[in-house]
């Protein structure tokens, strides 16, 4: 089962590396978190009750189908500049 992405970028000169995760069904989150300089700027938690939301009917084909969305998700964010403060955490933007 694919437990996760990593992937590294490059946004007006600065290096992030970002991070999703799947935590697992004792802890139900798919995690992702953006660094930069080796430091964590950004922490995004979604629950899997919402990961699960109108997806997939198979929970492992559902978290894989979250997991990728997010990671996607939060790079076409970063890139685009819609990431709030460094150092806080949010909830996924719709």
């Amino acid at each position: 089962m694919q437990k996760g992405f990593n992937s590294d970028i490059q946004v007006k000169g600065k290096p992030y590396h970002v991070q999703t995760e799947d935590w697992g069904a004792q802890n139900p989150f798919v995690v992702t978190r953006v660094f930069c300089s080796g430091a964590v700027i950004k922490t995004i938690k979604t629950p899997y009750a919402e990961a699960l939301r109108g997806g997939p009917s198979s929970q492992v084909e559902a978290v894989k189908l979250a997991l990728r969305q997010q990671h996607h998700r939060i790079l076409d964010q970063l890139i685009s500049g819609q990431l709030d403060a460094p150092g806080s955490s949010l909830r996924l933007r719709e």
